[in-house]
């Protein structure tokens, strides 16, 4: 087989291949196999058909799109082998010449879009500057951290009052616009005051009683009719308070290792004053990618950004909303940019994951989808996810790596030292995709879930 690669833009290469009839023959011998133990022909038995016959019952070239179609996949991997390129998304093949004879050779190009060469800048001695730490913590950072801490351990008790903010309430709730119910849902558990259902919820629900209804106006989320005000109908079937546990030296022991509340009210003191010097960590963490993505030219290819944008917006039902197509675009650019950059930068440093490394990586992902740690490494694994998450252990390392090289200072000029935060090690958390509207823009390399290299687009 013979491959050569043009370079049609920074991220598309056209590959024109050429294989000889001997190597496509194999492919072309198996499709006759698989044709002939489909097709019936009086005086032969199943699977003994002759090719002649064969190409007479269906034609040569039926057989020959069986043979290609088999053989395209390998011919393509040898010629991105070959030439040492790295595809992203799905390659468009035009096959211009088939053996239409035996000893004929197969041709074909194809155009795929490919991972593009980034010229990084020098990141020895980035200067960044962070809001300065007045202090420790204060009284209400602590008491926010107990209360929290508490929360994770209060019981829900029935009440019988009215509902109040931060009562959990069992509701009905049905949305209609003039005569047409559009949804309705029964047994709905929700918090009051966490904000994160229907607009006007929360004002409708305080100082309902059992059995109450209410009918209030909201525009609809989502569905058909999303933006438009609908007629919302809740009823409230039970009312319950979260109590929370006392402060004391059972509760101590319960939500942690220590004995005494005082020993875990200290460490919660603790936790709070880290928590404001990891919030410079994060500052310095945004502004090294930032300054590293504004002094790096970085092509992305536009095809796939566009079908990122429109899957995204499908999801959505959006996908006339022009405004914020505009805004996930630009989110979906600056998250491609940031892979691309920061594999580069880990290919630079040469990065390696550990193998506890990324099972840390897994505990706290299955964390944030309220997994089980094994269930959520065995459905990842069999989703093929493992090599995605493996680059993207090493792309948080990468830019861990300059972050500990970078110059830190806060605004009062004091050098503030990352290395206490860990942060060679975890990268103080960092996520490409964290300003993607929660959407998991996902690995563009190598696998199905949101992923381009090489595999069908999710």
């Amino acid at each position: 087989m013979k491959s050569a690669v043009e370079t049609l833009n920074p991220t598309r290469v056209k590959l024109t291949v050429e294989v000889p009839f001997d190597e496509l023959k194999p492919s072309l011998d198996a499709a006759y196999k698989t044709i002939g133990s489909q097709i019936k022909v009086p005086g032969f038995r199943a699977g003994k058909i002759p090719a002649r016959i064969i190409d007479q019952r269906v034609g040569r070239g039926a057989v020959l799109q069986e043979a290609v179609n088999d053989a395209l996949p390998r011919f393509y991997g040898q010629a991105v082998e070959e030439n040492k390129i790295r595809p992203l998304g799905q390659p468009e093949v035009d096959v211009t010449e088939v053996p239409a004879e035996d000893g004929q050779d197969l041709k074909f190009t194809i155009e795929v879009d490919v991972r593009p060469q980034v010229e990084l800048p020098d990141y020895e001695g980035i200067e960044v500057e962070v809001d300065a730490v007045d202090g420790e913590a204060t009284a209400a950072d602590v008491e926010a951290r107990m209360t929290a801490l508490r929360q994770r351990f209060g019981t829900l008790t029935t009440v019988e009052r009215v509902a109040a903010t931060g009562d959990f309430v069992s509701m009905d709730l049905a949305a209609s616009i003039g005569e047409e119910e559009i949804d309705s849902a029964k047994g709905i558990s929700y918090e009051i005051g966490s904000g994160n259902m229907i607009d006007g919820l929360d004002d409708a629900l305080v100082g309902m009683a059992v059995e109450e209804t209410k009918t209030f106006v909201a525009p609809l989320a989502g569905g058909e009719h999303e933006g438009n005000d609908a007629d919302v109908t809740v009823t409230v079937q039970s009312v319950k308070e979260r109590v929370l546990p006392e402060l004391n030296d059972d509760f101590a022991q319960l939500a942690s290792e220590f004995d005494t509340l005082a020993e875990l009210q200290a460490d919660i003191q603790a936790q709070s004053d880290r928590a404001k010097m990891y919030d410079q960590g994060v500052q310095a963490r945004d502004k090294v990618l930032e300054h590293l993505l504004s002094n790096t030219e970085i092509p992305v290819p536009d095809a796939l950004i566009e079908a990122e944008v429109t899957q995204h917006l499908e999801g959505e039902n959006r996908l006339e909303d022009e405004e914020h197509r505009a805004e996930v675009d630009a989110n979906t650019r600056r998250a491609m940019r940031a892979q691309f950059l920061l594999d580069a930068i880990a290919e630079k440093e040469q990065v390696a994951v550990a193998q506890a490394e990324l099972i840390q990586y897994l505990v706290m992902s299955a964390q944030e989808y309220g997994m089980e740690p094994n269930e959520f490494a065995k459905t990842v694994d069999e989703g093929g996810q493992i090599p995605a998450m493996v680059a993207e252990v090493a792309r948080r390392k990468a830019l861990a790596a300059v972050l500990n090289k970078a110059k830190v200072v806060d605004t009062a000029g004091k050098e503030i030292d990352l290395n206490s935060l860990n942060a060679e090690t975890d990268a103080l958390g960092y996520d490409e995709g964290a300003d993607h509207e929660g959407h998991d823009h996902g690995d563009h390399e190598g696998h199905d879930h949101g992923d381009h290299e090489g595999h069908d687009h999710a």
